[in-house]
């Protein structure tokens, strides 16, 4: 069964008052007798998380970043999917770890669905499961969209679209991420009709998509003179805005939130072409030492002060049920700033990403960059 992306987030909406109905019980000795090694985003995991995990199961935790899906898979493929217990990939990336052989089947039995939301779980089984078996445990989501500063742009959000970040307004001040930039480009010139073949349909065909990059990658080109700096990471995104002379990009919404944190006159909106959405989740990768340990883990997090704990840091939401409910006031009204209910309800989700996809992606990147 799968559920529309609509009713993956009324889901949200409804389980958002709701605790796990059934708790998790921790004395797994061991699990505590090893460390638990996490690799996952930059800026995820905190020293209050890897405390309170402490706290509540006896396991010791270290917790390794990176920064790009890229790093992530390069990094398991040069090991053999050795040297860390539990990931945390987007879900259209799953089936790349699969046909490369380096993560393992979770065993359902042992994880505490009551504690995550429906919607979600149901939502992640395009990627997360692959012949019949789940990969994936449902930890957050988020967008990509248009990040901009109020003081300096003048953005209309009843009529934004992926094209507004390249109008003369702007000067040299966008900043934008290659690979999705061109994603952002193609949505725009598929709303005009401009695109060889729908954007969707070419993920499942590699001549179909270098058809549709070829014509992105002329209009990428003609509009970079307009970009003061690209970013890969998180911390390259915010760098943009606050170093670098960036005014208006193409940014994840933690950029907005974060900027905003620190004080910043930023605001964050859904083109009209959707905000790029994605979820990502928990995957163990094949030669894991510590699987005990990983399964306490997810069952952590599957709480509401878990998950709490994981928005406030990031700014993503939590597909734990009842984190809504812990949260500041700062970080929902972002959400609600942020959010109009059209703009849910027209949310553009990645496709699957197969490996064929990514070097083609990775190519045409390379080739934007370079121009």
């Amino acid at each position: 069964m799968t559920v529309s992306r609509r009713q993956f987030l009324k889901g949200a909406a409804a389980a958002g008052t709701l605790a796990a109905a059934t708790p998790f019980f921790i004395n797994n000795a061991l699990a505590a007798s090893k460390e638990l090694r996490i690799y996952a985003w930059a800026g995820y995991i905190t020293d209050e998380m890897l405390a309170d995990f402490k706290q509540k199961t006896g396991i010791n935790a270290t917790f390794t970043p990176y920064g790009t899906n890229d790093e992530l898979m390069n990094s398991l493929r040069a090991t053999d999917g050795t040297g860390f217990d539990i990931i945390m990939p987007t879900v259209d990336r799953v089936p790349g770890y699969i046909e490369y052989d380096l993560v393992q089947p979770l065993d359902t039995s042992r994880i505490n669905w009551d504690g995550a939301l429906d919607s979600a779980i149901a939502g992640s089984e395009v990627g997360g499961v692959v012949d019949g078996k789940r990969y994936f445990a449902p930890s957050d989501w988020g967008t990509e969209a248009i990040c901009y500063n109020k003081e300096l742009t003048n953005i209309d959000r009843n009529n934004l679209s992926y094209g507004d970040l390249w109008t003369p307004e702007n000067g040299v001040g966008v900043t934008v991420r290659g690979h999705s930039a061109l994603v952002g480009i193609g949505l725009w010139l598929e709303k005009a009709g401009k695109l060889p073949f729908p954007l969707l349909d070419s993920y499942k065909s590699e001549e179909a998509m270098r058809a549709n990059f070829d014509v992105i990658l002329k209009v990428a080109t003609e509009n970079k003179h307009m970009i003061a700096q690209f970013w890969s990471t998180e911390n390259e995104a915010q760098g943009a805005f606050l170093a670098n002379g960036a005014v208006i990009g193409q940014t994840w919404d933690s950029t907005a939130f974060n900027l905003i944190k620190a004080g910043e006159p930023m605001g964050y909106a859904a083109p009209k072409e959707g905000a790029m959405a994605w979820m990502e989740g928990f995957v163990i990768p094949k030669n894991a030492n510590n699987v005990d340990a990983v399964y306490e883990f997810i069952n952590w997090y599957y709480t509401p002060e878990a998950g709490a704990m994981f928005v406030k840091a990031t700014g993503y939401n939590s597909t734990s049920k009842g984190a809504s409910d812990l949260l500041p006031e700062e970080t929902k009204q972002f959400f609600l700033d942020s959010y109009t209910e059209q703009d849910l309800n027209n949310l553009w989700w990645w496709p699957i990403q197969e490996p064929w996809y990514v070097a083609l992606r990775n190519e045409y990147q390379d080739r934007y960059l370079s121009a």
